[in-house]
């Protein structure tokens, strides 16, 4: 008894310094890139020539990721991979410094971008150099794995609930402890404080008119939920399409050069900056303002061939692009407040994409408050069941109760 006291103890202690040292670490690294990257997108805002730089800064990023690239180049899905590793590998810390200057260079000259990858991969490739500084053995490498992710997703976003939660479901819960709970969510509200601290402040998005709930508005949401869903799925279809296309060129340069080339063209002909970078003035519009018919589509065939091209940066705040886009136009068939239908897109597009519908529900509420969070998580749920079976992140595992339903369905024939 004694022992395993004193075992906790010394357990607590050791985790409860590195969710310290995890939340300054990361939420210091994801300031600096947040206002880099609000510099870096002032910039090309007032310089429209930058647009013609496009193939030059693919062939750049190619470079730098074949130079000095290695297992790094498998960015999130290099750090789902290591928490379940048997060998202990520590991810090479230039992931941090490479995914932070090519995903600058990417929103520079206009690429479709996010920035969670980013943050989540700085993160991961900062704590883990902690791995032998702390002498910790392949089980607690595993939690300080978990707690990097959640720490560059609650920066990045400022929302610590929500990080803490995506980084243990993007392990999948089955494979994390119960002790990984406490310092998970010490570092989530670490990183997001000390992101505040250096200055940053993150978007916020209101719903000011939520229904009463009641069996006719969750069917509503329910069915605005079975779209969003397939939108997630024809996002995570699009993007393995794009990929396949552009790994027929076996030389990564020129496949980012070609790329840049057909990108650059595709953004001169749409005549606008609309949708490029981050997108977050025409997210905010959405929820107040009827936003454009075609918004959506054309953001998931910019962002999904931007990524495959070999361009750096992230998927989920293009995804929320993609979600309140869609979800403000579902106004005219939909009987729900527009800001609501554009909020539950938000986070429902998201959940299908990522396989992250408890994320998508602790985001719905923890952004839009309870009330707003009962239509998002309801159409979370219904967007992650009608996703398909794979999602951005490939190296998830397919298990849990949804891969259940999917496997059943296919034994009688349904799917």
């Amino acid at each position: 008894m004694n022992w395993a006291r004193s075992f906790y103890i010394n357990y607590f202690i050791k985790f409860t310094i590195l969710s310290v040292v995890t939340g300054f670490l990361v939420g210091t690294a994801t300031a600096v890139f947040l206002i880099c990257l609000d510099a870096v997108t002032t910039y090309r805002e007032s310089h429209n020539w930058l647009i013609f730089c496009i193939p030059i800064m693919g062939l750049l990023i190619g470079w730098l990721y074949f130079k000095y690239g290695g297992t790094v180049k498998k960015g999130n899905n290099l750090i789902i991979e290591q928490h379940r590793s048997a060998q202990k590998e520590i991810i090479p810390f230039v992931m941090a410094p490479l995914v932070f200057i090519t995903t600058l260079l990417t929103h520079l000259v206009g690429g479709s971008a996010g920035r969670e990858g980013t943050a989540v991969q700085m993160g991961g490739a900062i704590v883990d150099q902690l791995t032998n500084r702390f002498k910790l053995n392949e089980s607690e490498r595993g939690t300080l794995l978990i707690m990097g992710v959640s720490a560059g997703f609650s920066a990045v976003f400022g929302t610590p609930f929500a990080g803490a939660v995506f980084a243990l479901e993007l392990m999948i819960f089955k494979n994390c402890k119960w002790t990984d709970v406490l310092p998970n969510f010490l570092a989530a509200f670490g990183a997001h404080y000390v992101c505040l601290f250096w200055g940053v402040h993150h978007t916020i998005y209101v719903i000011e008119l939520i229904p009463a709930v009641n069996v006719k508005t969750i069917l509503f949401a329910i069915i605005a939920g079975i779209l969003f869903g397939l939108t997630a799925l024809f996002f995570t279809r699009l993007h393995k399409f794009w990929s396949y296309l552009f790994g027929k060129i076996k030389i990564e340069i020129v496949r980012s050069l070609i790329g840049g080339f057909i990108l650059m063209i595709i953004i001169l002909l749409l005549g606008t900056q609309k949708y490029i970078g981050l997108g977050i003035p025409t997210i905010s519009n959405a929820f107040l303002y009827p936003a454009g018919n075609y918004d959506f589509i054309i953001k998931i065939i910019l962002t999904t061939f931007t990524l495959s091209a070999g361009f750096k940066g992230g998927e989920v705040t293009p995804l929320f692009f993609i979600g309140a886009t869609l979800g403000n136009i579902l106004i005219w068939f939909i009987p729900l407040p527009m800001a609501l239908l554009a909020g539950m897109g938000f986070v429902g597009v998201f959940a299908g994409a990522t396989h992250a519908a408890i994320t998508g529900i602790v985001l719905g509420i923890e952004m839009f408050g309870l009330q707003a969070g009962i239509y998002i998580g309801v159409a979370s749920i219904a967007a992650y069941f009608t996703s398909g079976s794979e999602g951005i992140y490939t190296a998830q595992l397919k298990e849990g109760i949804k891969y259940k339903v999917y496997n059943y369905l296919k034994r009688i024939s349904i799917l």
